[in-house]
C-alpha cells in the first residue's frame, strides 16, 4: 500500500528575510514526517542549514554529512547543540537561485527510543562550485518530536525561501 502525504504546515519567508522558521505543535497522528525546503541564505557565504528539534539546545545532536562540491568530496561529523540539515544557496550563489532539501524523520512520535533523521540537499549555481549533501543524524532523546526549527549557520533566510511540513501515514 502507498504512503499518504498530508500537508501539515507551510511557511514562505517574506520581505527582509527571517532568522528562522519554526513548525510547532506537531501532532503525533502520523507515522513519519517529511520537510521539503527551498532556501537561500540572505547575505553571507556559508551554506549550512541548521535544524533544532523541540527547541532543545542541549548537546544531544550528532550528524554525519557526505558532501560534494563538483570537484571535491568530503565527510564531516558534528556533535553538539544543533543538527546540520544540509546545504543551501547563499548571497554568493547565482542570483535568484535556491537550494533544495528533503528531510525525513521516521517514527517521530515514538517515546521509547532516540530519533534519527536523514536529509539530502543540493544547491544551484551557474559556476564551478555547487554542493550536494547527504546527512544522517541522531537526536538523542526519547521525547516525541513536536517542534522543528530551521535557520542558517550565519545570516538570515532570504525572502521567498519556502518550507513545507508533511505527515506520512502508512496506508
Amino acid at each position: 500500500m502507498p504512503n499518504t502525504y498530508t500537508l501539515i504546515a507551510s511557511s514562505t519567508v517574506g520581505s527582509g528575510g527571517t532568522a528562522s522558521v519554526t513548525f510547532s505543535s506537531i501532532a503525533a497522528t502520523y507515522t513519519d514526517l517529511v520537510v521539503k525546503i527551498s532556501s537561500r541564505e540572505e547575505s553571507e557565504s556559508n551554506t549550512e542549514m541548521r535544524m533544532r528539534i523541540n527547541g532543545n539546545t542541549s548537546s544531544i545532536y550528532s550528524t554525519r554529512e557526505l558532501r560534494g562540491t563538483g570537484s571535491t568530496a568530503a565527510s564531516f561529523t558534528l556533535s553538539g547543540t544543533l543538527a546540520v540539515a544540509g546545504r543551501q544557496n547563499t548571497a554568493a550563489s547565482t542570483g535568484s537561485t535556491f537550494g533544495n532539501f528533503e528531510i525525513y524523520l521516521p517514527n517521530y512520535a515514538n517515546t521509547s527510543y532516540n530519533k534519527s533523521f536523514s536529509s539530502d540537499s543540493v544547491t544551484e549555481n551557474n559556476a564551478t562550485t555547487a554542493y550536494t549533501s547527504f546527512v544522517a543524524g541522531l537526536f538523542s532523546s526519547t521525547s516525541a518530536i513536536t517542534s522543528l526549527s530551521f535557520f542558517c549557520e550565519v545570516g538570515d533566510l532570504a525572502q521567498y525561501s519556502t518550507f513545507y511540513l508533511y505527515g506520512i501515514t502508512n496506508s
